[in-house]
């Protein structure tokens, strides 16, 4: 009977064995994971902050465009600028027409 004891005893200690070979590997494997992740979450971060600075930048231009788009309507384009000028003249006629016609 002692050699039987021997013989499970020493089954059980293979098994304990590759037990503790297979936790090793485990932890080895979670601490390279834990690892890779970390990296993963400081990409992740930095990805993250450069969206938002380009979303800001993307909301800076856009109200640039918008003021400039506003200050594109204000400006008087050369045409614009003569056609007034001969509606102001042909206004300034007709008002001499008519103090002409009151003077008669």
């Amino acid at each position: 009977m002692n050699e039987s004891y021997k013989t499970a005893l020493d089954a059980h200690k293979k098994k304990l064995e590759l037990f503790i070979s297979r936790y090793e590997n485990l932890m080895a494997r979670n601490r390279e994971l834990e690892q890779v992740l970390g990296r993963k979450d400081a990409e992740i971060t930095d990805c993250r902050a450069k969206l938002d600075n380009s979303n800001n930048k993307i909301k800076e231009l856009e109200q640039k465009i918008d003021k400039l788009q506003l200050a594109g309507a204000f400006e008087a384009s050369a045409t614009d600028i003569k056609e007034a000028k001969q509606n102001i003249g042909r206004l300034v006629r007709e008002i001499d027409k008519c103090i002409s016609l009151l003077n008669d």
